[in-house]
């Protein structure tokens, strides 16, 4: 396969660093690097290839990495999945450049504000589509903190596929119940509708307290990364989430 390339200042514009112009201005005062050599010409086009990130730099720092990132992202409570909304963004966690880029990142799928746990974003979006498409069974495991005691009968009905929700005009998909204690549940589905882990426990008469993503697919949040912190996924660990 050929390797593809791109104008020097329409790649970095396209990772959010700057207009073509403002590219221009830092190659010419000796901000651009590729193998330690100086690029002062913007115009120059260069093979993207997947080592660039550690052959070029941009004002001094290795360059971000091309198309094609995803961002695992400790969602702490209080932030929105939204680019929009008042109040805390899961963008904000993320270099403010990165807002910029273009394709733009977006999350795979939402968590509400008060929800917390494994958030995946991404730029890539046959990615996207593939982890929230019903076609691949992508599981969604949470953990749930109730409000009152499970009565036992939560995990036969969850998983008959004959559960209706408020509003709803089908019955959810079978979904999977692990009882940890009288008040606390494991739920993993593969549907993602509206508040739909809140709604299957109202449905029951129950009322969720605090909810938790520990999973998706065959992805773990790992347990060193504290609430609000995020890294990128490498490619293995891509594959993981279709296991």
């Amino acid at each position: 396969m050929k390797t593809p390339t791109a104008r020097v200042d329409k790649l970095l514009g396209s990772l959010g660093y700057g207009s073509r112009q403002e590219m221009a201005r830092m190659g010419k005062a000796g901000g651009i690097e590729l193998d330690g050599v100086e690029i002062t010409d913007v115009s120059k086009r260069i093979a993207v290839t997947p080592n660039l990130p550690e052959r070029m730099t941009v004002d001094g720092r290795p360059l971000d990495p091309p198309q094609g990132i995803v961002i695992l992202l400790n969602k702490p409570l209080g932030m929105t999945c939204s680019h929009k909304e008042d109040g805390a963004l899961v963008y904000d966690v993320l270099p403010s450049r990165w807002r910029r880029r273009d394709p733009a990142i977006s999350t795979i799928g939402r968590l509400d504000k008060e929800t917390s746990g494994l958030l995946l974003m991404t730029d890539d979006g046959d990615l996207l589509h593939r982890v929230i498409s019903p076609k691949k069974h992508v599981a969604k495991v949470y953990r749930a903190r109730l409000a009152r005691p499970l009565a036992g009968n939560e995990v036969a009905l969850f998983a008959s596929g004959e559960l209706m929700l408020e509003g709803d005009d089908r019955p959810l998909k079978p979904a999977e119940l692990e009882v940890l204690s009288p008040t606390e549940a494991r739920l993993s589905v593969t549907e993602g509708r509206y508040h739909m882990v809140r709604r299957m426990f109202a449905a029951v008469g129950n009322h969720v307290e605090a909810l938790h993503r520990e999973r998706l697919g065959g992805l773990a949040l790992p347990a060193e990364l504290a609430p609000g912190d995020w890294r990128l996924l490498t490619p293995a660990e891509i594959d993981q989430i279709f296991a």
